[in-house]
């Protein structure tokens, strides 16, 4: 089983590399969070590695994983999550790679809001994955730290708040995504009571 891989990236994508170790070249399917932190193509790369087999046959497909927490998430979707092959494992380990620390916070919390708003999850999927991975993410530590102010934040004053959230909502943005900005600004400002004009232009940099 191949484990790791270490060699010279032939060529990359956003979805894939080509990464040459002892003379082969093996083609290896990545999220493209992990391919932007790729080296460009003729530098040395390291890839945690998982083997998917085909259930008719068929020779191995890798799947490349910056970090080896990486790789362990992908293997809780794969092997905990209902009708989940590899594919799928890698397009949810992609959504979720947008903030790991908040998309495990977020399993933990059992916060469906959070898992559609911001992680893009369907409102079924989201449940699916709650179920299936709020006693499996505990053990599971994943490198960064989390983005997202938790809903027990420091609150903005409410008339603020809510005039702020009814003009991003206006100017198309999530709900979800939105509160989040918000309760980050009160959060970082200690709950004072700024203009609303103020408190949309320091949220508009956070979306």
């Amino acid at each position: 089983m191949i484990a790791s891989l270490r060699g010279v990236i032939l060529s990359k994508d956003l979805d894939r590399v080509v990464l040459e170790a002892g003379g082969v070249g093996y083609e290896v399917f990545v999220t493209a969070a992990t391919s932007a932190r790729l080296p460009a193509p003729g530098d040395t790369a390291l890839l945690h590695v998982a083997e998917s087999f085909g259930m008719y046959g068929g020779g191995a497909t890798l799947y490349g994983f910056f970090a080896p927490s990486e790789r362990a998430l992908f293997e809780l979707f794969k092997e905990q999550v209902p009708s989940t092959g590899a594919k799928k494992a890698l397009e949810y380990l992609d959504r979720a790679s947008k903030s790991l620390p908040d998309f495990r916070r977020a399993i933990l919390e059992k916060d469906a809001k959070i898992l559609a708003g911001v992680f893009g999850f369907s409102k079924k999927t989201a449940d699916k994955l709650i179920e299936a991975l709020k006693d499996k993410l505990e053990a599971i530590r994943v490198p960064g730290i989390e983005r997202l102010a938790r809903a027990d934040a420091a609150d903005l004053a409410s008339s603020s708040l809510s005039q702020a959230l009814s003009a991003l909502s206006t100017l198309g943005y999530k709900p979800s995504e939105a509160r989040a900005a918000l309760q980050s600004i009160a959060q970082e400002r200690g709950g004072s009571d700024l203009p609303v004009e103020q408190i949309v232009r320091l949220a508009l940099k956070r979306l």
